[in-house]
């Protein structure tokens, strides 16, 4: 990563022992703090798992997860594309990533994709691409988000299912590791309310936005709210979380 020195966090804190989305609003917008704060418990508690040698951060951004990989890899290169929003100093490769990457086949160990799929026309490609530039046994972790609003339009194309997400990666020669909804019900809810309320009520809405995510994400660690999120996250999931893992040549019935 370029400039490494000078990064620092964006969209993910680390806050009292463990991630979470940063309150900064220039990184994370009110009305989308629960979701984030979901994605960073998901990645803290498996990238020390699973995030190992040589990463890879697809669509990076201000690389936010940095903190949070960097004490399990040896090096991490970064790619974005050009019609980012989120332009940086930080970046190796500027590139399309629905075309082929500017990489080596089998250099990585660890593919990093966060909130980026959603964005790629063209996602069996980049699948495809991740399982050239990765080892045998190298792994992806991506998220992606489900039942959330058109974000960084018009470059927002898909929400994909479960069984979407694990096509994807059966055709692009993964085993899925791991495949988890983000939220169910009540975030879902919580999460549109919080930006309707950010985004069309004056004066008040946002801390009414504030104190609806707070109060659900509150409600959540509660034994009963877990019963009812967990209950409802197959059928009204707020985002999925997945990790792969690249099969073997022979497993994936390569010559």
């Amino acid at each position: 990563m370029k400039n490494s020195g000078n990064w620092t966090p964006s969209k993910f804190v680390r806050k009292n022992g463990r991630l979470t989305a940063s309150r900064n609003r220039r990184h994370v917008g009110i009305g989308s703090r629960l979701i984030v704060d979901l994605v960073a418990e998901a990645y803290d508690r498996h990238l020390r798992h699973f995030c190992r040698g040589r990463l890879v951060d697809l669509g990076c951004g201000r690389v936010p997860l940095y903190e949070a990989y960097k004490a399990y890899i040896l090096d991490n290169t970064c790619v974005d594309w050009a019609n980012t929003i989120h332009k940086n100093e930080y970046l190796d490769f500027e590139c399309d990533l629905t075309e082929k990457l500017p990489l080596e086949s089998e250099a990585f160990d660890t593919v990093v994709l966060s909130d980026v799929l959603e964005h790629v026309p063209e996602p069996e490609a980049l699948w495809k691409e991740m399982g050239r530039i990765l080892v045998s046994g190298g792994r992806v972790l991506l998220n992606v988000p489900f039942y959330y609003w058109l974000h960084e339009t018009p470059h927002d194309y898909y929400r994909y299912t479960e069984y979407a997400l694990r096509r994807f990666a059966t055709l692009g020669g993964f085993n899925v590791l791991v495949l988890e909804p983000l939220g169910g019900a009540p975030e879902v809810i919580a999460d549109i309310l919080g930006k309707i309320l950010v985004e069309r009520v004056p004066l008040v809405g946002r801390p009414m936005a504030m104190l609806v995510q707070s109060m659900t994400y509150r409600f959540v660690k509660t034994k009963l709210g877990k019963k009812v999120s967990a209950g409802t996250s197959q059928q009204f999931p707020l985002a999925y979380f997945l990790i792969a893992e690249k099969q073997a040549a022979s497993a994936a019935g390569d010559p």
